[in-house]
């Protein structure tokens, strides 16, 4: 208990050389989005533990105000948090700064927490998110939340299982024309981890195959259904939604997302973009699903468009390339790209 105490602990373990934010500093924008997350997870660690508050200095450090907690249905956990900005009165308001952050922790294997939370990692591989009450409960949030303050006043943030959760309500909400920023810390790509082969010929010998297979089908089954237009196309639709997505390459769980993006822009440098941009937004599991007539949600990690940062920093274990306090620290070697999808 001590060593968590020690994490949870602000004090200890918070980035304490932001004593004057930049907001305009995205660096900054990504300390602060990951401190409001790990407030979260301190919630929870408070509630659980029956301790003495360790969770406010989380975001008041950074002048937020708890505004309510988002408590599960099933086991009555605090799996996130609406934070709103509080600035002192001689402050200055900047444009930057989010009016409300929304923000959601990821899988906890504490006692209270760990039974309900892997019921929802399953849910996740699954492709069933979307039906579970903890997501409609956020989804509901953020539809409240945007319809106060509007989109451009809300940030979206979370960390693993929580950062699926931040995305697939992004997702719907830039459907409608709403296009929340978004901070994604660790999330979640499920499919085989060809980001983990060692051989770089190898692993884009992997990546071409799918990509040829993954196309063709695409193509056949959309000859045997009514062509969408491009306005109602989902990924047209998604186009102009950027989030924020951080990654690191020892993380088996969020690295596939490198070799998402990275291979689209091979191909489009090859000439052969075209094959790409079909594999893209389709899956083997989606298209064969589809073609047995099963309904089948659109999977979750297939977004058109980001700003992808990849820590190189080393991690010498896959608990802290997994972690949320890697992303608060100031010493991180990073990688930043925006992918902007083709039309």
């Amino acid at each position: 208990m001590e060593i968590a105490s020690e994490r949870d602990d602000f004090s200890r373990s918070g980035p304490l050389y932001l004593t004057i934010v930049d907001w305009g500093n995205v660096h900054h924008r990504r300390s602060i989005a990951a401190c409001l997350v790990q407030g979260v997870y301190v919630l929870e660690h408070d509630r659980q533990e029956k301790r003495q508050a360790l969770a406010p200095p989380w975001w008041e450090f950074f002048d937020f105000q708890l505004l309510c907690t988002l408590v599960d249905d099933v086991d009555s956990s605090i799996f996130g948090a609406i934070y709103e900005f509080k600035p002192e009165a001689n402050s200055h308001y900047s444009a930057e700064i989010p009016r409300h952050v929304i923000a959601f922790r990821g899988t906890m294997t504490e006692r209270d927490s760990v039974s309900q939370d892997l019921r929802l990692d399953l849910r996740l591989i699954q492709n069933g998110l979307h039906q579970t009450s903890r997501f409609e409960n956020a989804m509901r949030a953020v539809r409240n939340m945007v319809a106060v303050s509007g989109a451009s006043n809300v940030w979206l943030t979370g960390h693993s299982m929580g950062s699926s959760i931040a995305m697939l309500a992004g997702k719907n909400m830039a459907k409608t024309g709403d296009f929340i920023e978004s901070y994604l810390f660790n999330p979640p790509f499920i499919s085989a981890p060809i980001e983990r082969i060692k051989d770089k010929k190898v692993r884009h010998g992997f990546r071409v195959a799918s990509s040829v297979i993954t196309a063709g089908l695409a193509f056949a089954m959309k000859g045997n259904n009514q062509e969408r237009q491009p306005s109602e196309d989902p990924f047209t639709v998604l186009s102009n939604w950027v989030p924020n997505l951080f990654v690191n390459p020892a993380d088996h769980i969020c690295c596939e997302y490198i070799g998402y993006f990275e291979h689209r822009e091979n191909m489009e440098s090859f000439g052969i973009g075209g094959i790409e941009r079909l594999a893209t937004q389709n899956s083997l599991t989606g298209l064969f699903m589809n073609a047995m007539g099963w309904e089948y949600q659109e999977e979750l990690q297939l977004i058109p468009s980001a700003c992808l940062t990849i820590n190189r920093s080393p991690s010498p274990t896959f608990k802290r390339a997994h972690g949320i306090h890697q992303w608060f620290r100031g010493d991180l070697s990073l990688q930043s790209k925006v992918y902007q999808y083709k039309l």
